[in-house]
């Protein structure tokens, strides 16, 4: 009897969260496209010039987009700064933001920085010819943050971050803001990723990349018509990996509005995909790809002495079933950390149930530590 309940807690917990998550909007947008649309006048431009890269190489004008929320007090204490993710922007970051969450603008300046090669900021797809689509130079999860940190001082004279957070790649270029800044940042809450890309990791992307790169209309990056063949198989790949087996096995995406499990891949995973430029997607794959917060001229690859170099209060908040940032990895770099507590997203969502409101139970376990956290 007690395994039957547990199990039909399990199934209750399921459906709340797939009855919650978009019910609102099935038939008005799809879903993958709905998640790449920007406003054109939503966000505003930080000129940061020409950028010497890690690579060795130069981003010519670059452009780093941003929005924020909320007004910076006077002692310009009230600061939290909420990357994005990959292949998301500015947009996709507000399932987090409004008014009673954590990220209160009545309470908070929230910046939110989007990604280089997010199509936003400077990216492939927007950069000014001959340095443009495949030659767009590299850029490392360093040369992001970096340059995140002239936009907060240079514009706006921060010198304080009570939080920084991130989902994915946000979480990523959290904790590089941690090690790189700590007498900047008080407190970090990085979700469902990890301080390093691990070499499991690295190979689920290389999988990703092959998608992309072995359609023939990819022409090696100077392609005249999308890559679609490739970028439909990209987001089938990823469909694979970004939620649990346990998603699947309830048939969850039924509950979700979906017709079928071919509907699901088509509607969301390979519309997703489609709507986005592939060197774009290849540029945010290789910053993913290579993300290691200890590489960089301050640590020279000591990622124990990174992780250690982190004063910030910490809540580290793996999802329990994701495939791309396991929560033993995150446990690792607990254990290496002054002052962090790990603490799982208990959920079948995989990677997404750390996606900025991407399902309402989920959100709110995050959205309570961010809560817990910035009361400390």
């Amino acid at each position: 009897m007690a395994s039957l309940k547990a199990v039909l807690c399990v199934v209750n917990r399921v459906r709340k969260q797939a009855r919650g998550i978009l019910a609102h909007d099935k038939t008005k947008r799809r879903r993958g496209q709905e998640m790449m649309a920007v406003n054109e006048a939503d966000y505003e431009i930080f000129e940061a010039g020409n950028l010497d890269l890690q690579s060795g190489e130069t981003l010519r004008g670059a452009k780093l987009a941003y929005k924020v929320h909320g007004q910076l007090n006077a002692n310009k204490d009230n600061v939290v700064l909420f990357p994005t993710f990959f292949g998301g922007t500015h947009t996709q970051n507000e399932g987090m933001i409004g008014e009673g969450k954590a990220l209160d603008p009545s309470k908070f300046f929230i910046i939110v920085p989007n990604m280089f090669g997010n199509s936003v900021s400077s990216s492939p797809s927007n950069a000014i010819p001959p340095y443009n689509r495949a030659r767009f130079p590299a850029i490392s999860l360093y040369d992001n943050v970096s340059t995140q940190h002239r936009l907060v001082t240079e514009v706006f004279g921060i010198e304080k971050i009570a939080l920084v957070t991130g989902w994915s790649m946000g979480a990523q270029q959290t904790f590089q803001w941690g090690c790189l800044y700590p007498d900047m940042v008080e407190r970090i809450v990085p979700v469902c990723g990890s301080a390093k890309t691990s070499r499991h990791n690295f190979v689920f992307l290389e999988g990703v990349k092959a998608a992309i790169t072995t359609d023939s209309d990819w022409a090696n990056g100077s392609y005249e018509k999308p890559p679609l063949r490739g970028l439909r198989a990209m987001g089938r790949v990823y469909a694979g990996w970004a939620v649990s087996q346990a998603f699947y096995r309830e048939e969850v995406y039924l509950e979700l509005g979906y017709a079928s499990l071919e509907d699901y891949l088509v509607d969301f995973w390979e519309a997703r995909r489609i709507s986005a430029d592939a060197n774009d997607l290849l540029l945010m794959i290789y910053t993913w790809q290579n993300a290691d917060i200890s590489d960089n001229y301050l640590f020279n690859s000591d990622f124990r002495g990174a992780l250690n170099s982190i004063r910030a209060k910490a809540i580290v908040m793996p999802g329990r079933t994701d495939l791309y940032f396991p929560p033993e990895d995150n446990e690792i770099e607990v254990g290496l950390m002054r002052n962090a507590e790990l603490r799982p997203i208990e959920s079948i969502w995989g990677h997404l149930a750390g996606g900025p409101g991407f399902n309402p139970v989920d959100s709110k376990f995050v959205d309570n530590a961010l809560k817990e956290i910035l009361a400390s």
